[in-house]
């Protein structure tokens, strides 16, 4: 069994999805090669083999030159993509994150090679597609021409996908989010606190990841000023200039006064570095808006080290699984008392997670089989 990995993203949740789920596919017997760049986050136990073939144009200086950039490089990609599938014969592909962007312009090559006996599978991360770009009649036919080639969707709850014109080829099968493993910290939580500049006794509140507007930061530097004993912690980099930088929420924690019980690490962390951020942390924070919709990676590096999170999102999987397994508290999206009262229930810690129910039901290796089995079937 052969198959080609279609994974762009190199960096994030997405990259190290991509891995997580290459891996266990390979270690079910799947030939697998990846179709992404060299810059994909490769480990020294990787299974599978890295085609580093996509190439990325290189982002100008203004937000048009960047668009532009981003869509000549999206096009390469699905290019190279079909020309790949073609000359080496590929009968199974799997696209590591579904997108519509563009996709009048791309996808009549996957869909020629449907046609011809290709088997096409999608990881929709982002299942509810309302991020509009361009005209709407542009964005339901993007949505059309992306799903018109693909036989296998894969997401992470039960949803009727919105594919705008019925699709009867289509199929939908939901698999588990598997849990992210990182390096086992090197330090004592006491040392890392001492080098973050972290009081000894502080109860410590993480917000990991790309910073953009949806994570709510504004809302959690509000709420601190009613939670005297949190400390926060901001890790990651600006998701991308249409985006409020992380000056903005530096700016407010200042104007509140919370700015001495704010530590923030602007860009790339370092995979060596995760694990000292989890563990020096009480409390993860996934206070995404009501847009949200999709399972969180930053859920899944949480329950890897035991640690409790805040959520709030739109319906969807992140939801089903906190309360499901008791994850931590979720309260109302894009509500401030909601949030401070979510923060300070997990003061008190009155909460007992079901770490091990949480994880045997949402392994790599059960999300493995369910993906091998759909693809690969008659």
């Amino acid at each position: 069994m052969k198959l080609l990995y279609f994974a762009p993203a190199t960096s994030g949740g997405l990259a190290d999805y991509a891995r997580e789920q290459a891996n266990a596919l390979a270690q079910l017997g799947v030939e697998l090669n990846i179709l992404s760049s060299d810059r994909f986050p490769l480990q020294p136990d990787d299974r599978f083999k890295l085609r580093s073939t996509l190439i990325t144009e290189v982002q100008g200086q203004s937000k048009l030159s960047n668009r532009l950039a981003s869509a000549r490089s999206r096009l390469r990609h699905y290019h190279q993509l079909s020309n790949i599938v073609a000359t080496e014969k590929y009968r199974h592909v799997l696209l590591g994150a579904f997108a519509e962007y563009l996709a009048p312009l791309w996808s009549w090559r996957l869909a020629r090679l449907a046609r011809h006996g290709v088997v096409f599978g999608a990881v929709v991360h982002d299942p509810v597609r309302d991020y509009i770009v361009g005209p709407l009649w542009w964005h339901r036919r993007s949505i059309t021409t992306a799903y018109s080639f693909v036989r296998e969707a894969f997401v992470h709850e039960e949803i009727q996908l919105d594919t705008v014109r019925p699709m009867p080829g289509l199929r939908t099968t939901v698999i588990p989010h598997g849990p992210y493993h990182f390096p086992e910290p090197k330090e004592s939580p006491m040392s890392i606190r001492k080098r973050l500049r972290l009081p000894d006794h502080a109860y410590v509140a993480l917000s990991f990841g790309h910073i953009r507007d949806g994570k709510n930061l504004n809302l959690v530097i509000q709420a601190m000023t009613h939670l005297p004993s949190v400390h926060l912690i901001v890790a990651g980099k600006e998701q991308s200039s249409g985006q409020k930088p992380i000056g903005y929420y530096q700016n407010l924690a200042r104007t509140l006064q919370v700015h001495d019980r704010c530590h923030w690490i602007h860009g790339h962390i370092p995979e060596e570095e995760v694990g000292n951020l989890f563990i020096v942390s009480d409390l993860i924070l996934l206070t995404y808006s009501r847009d949200f919709r999709s399972a969180s990676g930053v859920l899944n590096a949480a329950v890897s080290f035991r640690k409790p999170c805040v959520a709030s999102s739109g319906g969807g999987n992140l939801r089903s699984v906190v309360e499901r397994h008791q994850l931590g508290w979720f309260v109302e999206p894009d509500n401030l008392l909601a949030l401070e009262s979510g923060i300070k229930a997990a003061l008190q810690n009155e909460i007992n997670p079901q770490w091990e129910t949480y994880q045997a039901e949402n392994s790599w290796v059960r999300n493995a089989q369910i993906v091998k089995g759909k693809i690969f079937e008659k």
